[in-house]
């Protein structure tokens, strides 16, 4: 399998995709090596990252390190190549419910409701970037939670609105082969999880050009500019430069 819904954003300093469907250990390695990535920021919930782990080689054993009972620590170990940023938003946890969402006005107003929540979540996934990483940012099928911070990012860099409607919903193309793949990953792990939850059909699993059209419109008229509200949110003004 692969990371899927893959593309670059800010000249390639980003990419853009889903979780990583299928990867072993090996198949990780070429994939984080082909695309020269060197940090991952990881948006899911931990039951999400539990059901699609990473195996990034190394990250464990690092991630591992303990003190021994004599007060020793086991030979040092070099840090990963590639640096992994679990940065969690859980869409059932915070603003507003999935199941609620029944237009593409609704899907927009639970995107601001995610980010008036935490804005901090936003800064924290751009800093690997802002501080000159080739970053790769990914949710679950890499749609709602990877559009929202690719869209603050594609603003701060400079990009038009434009720009961020077509990025969103160029994940149009690829959703019916990920809800096949991600209903497959909840029957293997979650039996009990209806069929229905993967319907095409639901609103919240579609990208239309309205959900952003009112994100952008509702973000403008709360925070402004892109650029004042990551400030706010926690990058330093060096950092929010660094994004264009």
């Amino acid at each position: 399998m692969a990371v899927l819904n893959l593309r670059p954003l800010a000249g390639g300093r980003i990419l853009r995709g889903s979780q990583p469907f299928g990867l072993d250990a090996a198949a990780t390695s070429g994939f984080l090596a082909e695309h020269g990535i060197q940090a991952i920021v990881d948006l899911r919930s931990e039951l999400e990252r539990s059901l699609v782990p990473w195996l990034i080689p190394g990250h464990e054993a690092v991630q591992n390190d303990k003190v021994h009972d004599d007060g020793t620590r086991p030979a040092a170990v070099a840090p990963p190549v590639v640096e992994l940023v679990n940065n969690p938003l859980d869409p059932n946890a915070i603003a507003g419910s999935l199941h609620a969402v029944e237009t593409a006005e609704d899907l927009g107003e639970l995107y601001l409701g995610w980010i008036k929540m935490r804005p901090e979540w936003v800064a924290d996934a751009l800093r690997p970037v802002a501080r000159g990483k080739r970053t790769l940012v990914h949710c679950s099928l890499g749609k709602d939670r990877t559009g929202v911070v690719s869209a603050i990012a594609l603003l701060a860099g400079g990009g038009s609105e434009d720009a961020v409607v077509e990025d969103y919903t160029t994940t149009t193309l690829s959703l019916p082969t990920m809800l096949e793949v991600m209903a497959e990953t909840w029957r293997l792990h979650v039996p009990s999880t209806p069929a229905a939850y993967f319907s095409p059909e639901l609103m919240v699993l579609q990208s239309p050009e309205a959900a952003m059209r009112h994100f952008l419109a509702a973000f403008a008229e709360e925070f402004g500019d892109a650029r004042s509200f990551l400030r706010e949110a926690g990058l330093t003004a060096v950092e929010v430069d660094a994004l264009r």
